[in-house]
């Protein structure tokens, strides 16, 4: 009953852990009044599919392989 009870209270704490420990301020949208700066979107434009269509095709890649492992 304590392993279900610690288990129960670490994952009660990492699902709230973000809502509450914020890192920092979330930007301004326009640089922070910086002259010329027009209306830059928050986070500067950055790209967000930048890593995360790799990461998705190198799981499945990886996935296959286990599979065709394990059917051999």
């Amino acid at each position: 009953m304590k392993r279900v009870f610690k288990t129960l209270i670490v994952t009660a704490f990492f699902l709230s852990a973000p809502l509450f420990l914020a890192a920092q301020n979330p930007p301004h949208p326009n640089g922070g009044g910086a002259p010329n700066g027009g209306n830059t979107p928050v986070g500067g434009g950055a790209p967000i599919d930048g890593g995360i269509s790799i990461m998705l095709v190198l799981g499945a890649a990886y996935g296959a392989k286990k599979a065709f492992r394990f059917n051999k």
